[in-house]
């Protein structure tokens, strides 16, 4: 066979594999981009439309005349990120105000008034938030009336409402049953109570279990 005709076959066969190969890892690439696509930026837009879904406005409403109840706010602010909001009130509470060996004390005598409503000295905006964590020590058994005065002041109706209490023993049933009797408008979701040597691990695994 001519010399000529044996290296034009050659080269024939040569460009062919080039050209086959080429488009073979072209192939690949365009496969492999494509899978990309679906095991990536569909997870991430899956991902991001559900965190989108649960990206509620969070607020952390507490009043604590001790500090046992604002150090649990503070935990569940730094898991939620929420807003930290002080219910202050108008005439601090002093430590003989809280006495309730004394029939004669300032809370002793709130709680045992049921049109109790002490005042509240800030201004709370409860407008743009769509979830309120809820704090309060126990006093006496209940729920303490400035959260009743709160709760007077401020329209959740339709808001998810989650409480949780400080107390010593006393569970937070008969504070939420008195919260729910109370505004009936709202959300309540079941709370918990936490004592004075509370952990930060304990309130975040609690707030971590929530479905809200």
């Amino acid at each position: 066979m001519n010399k000529k005709i044996i290296v034009l076959i050659i080269a024939v066969v040569i460009i062919v594999t080039a050209v086959v190969g080429f488009w073979f890892m072209d192939s690949n690439k365009k496969t492999e981009s494509s899978n990309n696509y679906n095991n990536g930026s569909n997870t991430n837009t899956t991902d991001q439309a559900k965190e989108t879904s649960n990206d509620k406005k969070v607020a952390i409403i507490y009043f604590s005349a001790t500090g046992t109840t604002e150090k649990v706010a503070g935990y569940i602010k730094d898991w939620t990120g929420g807003d930290l909001i002080e219910i202050v009130p108008k005439d601090e509470y002093t430590s003989a105000d809280l006495n309730y060996n004394n029939n004669n004390s300032r809370s002793t005598k709130e709680q045992n008034d049921s049109n109790a409503r002490p005042e509240i000295q800030n201004n709370i905006n409860t407008d743009n938030y769509d979830v309120i964590f809820l704090g309060y020590p126990i006093w006496w058994g209940d729920t303490p009336k400035i959260i009743l005065t709160f709760l007077d002041s401020h329209n959740l109706a339709g808001k998810i409402v989650i409480p949780f209490c400080t107390s010593g023993s006393t569970d937070i049933d008969g504070s939420l049953n008195t919260l729910k009797n109370y505004n009936k408008n709202v959300i309540w979701i079941d709370g918990k109570r936490f004592s004075s040597n509370v952990t930060q691990n304990e309130v975040t695994n609690w707030v971590n279990g929530l479905n809200y």
